[in-house]
Formats: structure tokens, C-alpha cells, sequence
């Protein structure tokens, strides 16, 4: 089995440092810049519990930040690599307040594994994961299921079109039909269950309506960002030089709509995990519910708070589930 690193990437939107730095800069009308993009949990930690317990076969952790990072954090362990923006990102689009841009360039990480997992630090291992969870025969796993993409061009922030914007791009390279009849068995496969009906439903189409997007950590292949960044470099480096995230611009989700189409990805069912939607209190105590009696290997806890004013009692809420489902120091943390 080949190596896998994991790359995760760290915001504190409390450095007074950062946020003068922001404020210096105006976001655009469309921009989705709301707090919930910055919001600091203060359950990072937990993450790093978890890499421990669970996934202690990864061979690097790539810890990417503007320059920050939390107090507690041994940055002196063997597996953690500290990468500032600055390290990997091209100076002409610093700084940068876009996740687009920070996950876009990941593949310039110096030293990253050709093999990487891409964590939101908002996603956590919750029960043990072996590499076979993310990789199968040297390729990434993922569950390549058609859905409309117009179905999702709505979220808690607004407009969202990157996944329209990332179709399209896979239909201007490739062909539908002549992409499934290749591998039928990774578009239609017994794992993916009731979903298959959907890809079926949208098969009579001549292309590619979208996909079903999954919100867990996110397997790659670095040559699929190369790839796509040789094809497609005027699409990247737009998405790249905007300093806030815009409904339009491609996101790191194209590399995952590159290897569904080349073929380059092992189908796994999407109920390996659970992307949970926090907007209220009592979104809240269902998530901690469900981390309590996990059945599931991974978990994400995607912050969509409605009502500011209730952040800080949704916040205490999930974290002390996730302090029960982790109560031990890992050795990624100073004593």
C-alpha cells in the first residue's frame, strides 16, 4: 500500500493579526465571506485525537495556515508539517481569504504523498479507518453518483455555482456515456444502493448533469490536480486570484469530477460517514447524539448557525460529545 498524507486547512478567525489583515480588503457583493467561514470551534484538537487513534497509519499531516496556529499544537511531531500560505500558494494571489484558492493548490505542498486526504477542519474520523476507508489499489474512493448539479446551486450562504461551473468543465473534455460504458461497474455498483436509481434516471442524457456531492474528507490523486491544472489553467488561476470566494469560481471538487471521469477512483458507499448541517440548537444536540452512538467512520460538522447569538451554546453542545467520544491527550498536543 502506497503512503498517504493528509492535508488539513486552519483558520482563526479571532487573530486580531489576521482579522487587520482581512479589513483591509474589501469582499466583493457576491462574495461568501459570512462568519460561518471563519468562525473558530475550538474542537481542532479533537481531529488530532482522532488521527491518533484511528487513522495511526498516515505518514504526514500537512497543517496549512496563513501562519497562525493553536497554542497547543506540537509542531515538533514527526508527522506534523506546518505550510504557510506563503510556502505553497503563488505570491501574486496573497493573501488570500478564498478556501478556493487554499485547496486549489494543495498539489504545491512540498514532500506531499502522490496519495492524500483532504480533511476540512471540520471533519472528523470517528471510529477506526483503515487505508482501504480512502484508498483501494492505489486509487482514490469515492462514490460516483449522478445528480443535477442545479439542485445544488443554493446554500445557507447563497448562490452557489461551482457545481455547475465544475460540470461543465468535465463536459467539455469528456464524453457521458463513452466515460460509464468504460467502467459500468464504478458508476453503477451494489454499494452506492438506492443511489444507483438516480444515476440510472439520468443516464438518457447525453451529458454529465452533475454529481452528488459528499461532504467527508476528500481522497486525491496529486497527478489529478497536476492534470487538471495543465488542461484547465486560465479556469484554476481565476478561481486562485480572487481574495474571497465567489459563487462561480471552480472548486477542489473538480479533482474529484476529473477521476470519476478518467476512471481513476474505487466506488465506496457514501454512507461511510455523515455530513451534518448545524444551524440551531437542536441540529446541535442530534449531531452529538449521532456522535455518541456512531456508526459511521467519518463525520462532518459543517457550520451553518442561523442565530449568531446561539453559536456559542451550539459550539459547547457538539464539543462536549466530541470530548467524551476523545477524553484522551494525543501526542500532537504540548502537555
Amino acid at each position: 500500500m502506497h503512503d498517504i498524507d493528509f492535508v488539513i486547512t486552519y483558520l482563526d478567525g479571532n487573530d486580531p493579526s489576521w482579522q487587520e489583515e482581512r479589513n483591509k480588503y474589501s469582499a466583493p457583493a457576491n462574495a461568501d465571506a459570512g462568519a460561518n467561514r471563519y468562525r473558530d470551534w475550538d474542537n481542532l484538537k479533537y481531529l488530532f485525537r482522532g488521527f491518533e487513534r484511528f487513522t495511526p497509519w498516515v505518514r504526514k499531516i500537512h497543517f496549512v495556515t496563513c501562519g497562525h496556529v493553536p497554542s497547543w499544537l506540537n509542531t515538533s511531531h514527526p508527522k506534523i508539517n506546518i505550510v504557510r500560505h506563503s510556502d505553497y500558494i503563488p505570491s501574486q494571489w496573497l493573501p488570500t481569504f478564498s478556501s478556493r484558492c487554499i485547496d486549489m493548490n494543495l498539489h504545491r505542498i512540498k514532500d506531499l504523498a502522490e496519495h492524500f486526504v483532504y480533511f476540512n477542519d471540520d471533519m472528523f474520523p470517528v471510529s477506526p479507518c483503515g487505508k482501504n476507508v480512502f484508498f483501494k489499489n492505489g486509487l482514490p474512493c469515492d462514490s460516483a453518483i449522478l445528480e443535477p448539479s442545479i439542485l445544488k446551486t443554493r446554500s445557507c450562504a447563497g448562490l452557489y455555482l461551482s457545481p455547475l461551473v465544475g460540470t461543465a468543465l468535465i463536459n467539455k473534455h469528456f464524453k457521458k456515456n463513452r466515460v460509464i460504458l468504460k467502467n459500468p461497474l464504478k458508476w453503477f455498483n451494489p454499494v452506492y444502493g438506492k443511489f444507483n436509481i438516480e444515476t440510472l434516471l439520468l443516464m438518457p442524457y447525453s451529458e454529465f448533469a452533475g454529481f452528488r456531492p459528499i461532504h467527508l474528507p476528500y481522497s486525491y490523486l496529486k497527478s489529478s490536480y497536476k492534470t487538471v491544472w495543465k488542461k484547465e489553467p486560465e479556469l484554476c488561476s481565476l478561481a486562485s486570484s480572487h481574495r474571497f470566494r465567489v459563487p462561480d469560481d471552480l472548486n477542489h471538487l473538480i479533482f474529484s469530477y476529473w477521476q470519476f471521469a478518467t476512471g481513476h477512483f474505487s466506488p465506496r458507499s457514501s454512507s461511510i460517514g455523515k455530513g451534518l448541517y448545524i444551524r440551531t440548537v437542536k441540529d446541535a444536540k442530534k449531531a452529538a447524539d449521532i456522535l455518541r452512538h456512531s456508526k459511521y467512520k467519518l463525520i462532518c460538522l459543517n457550520d451553518n448557525i442561523d442565530d449568531a447569538s446561539e453559536a456559542e451554546t451550539i459550539m459547547e453542545i457538539v464539543n462536549g460529545a466530541l470530548e467524551k467520544l476523545f477524553p484522551q491527550r494525543s501526542s500532537f498536543e504540548l502537555i
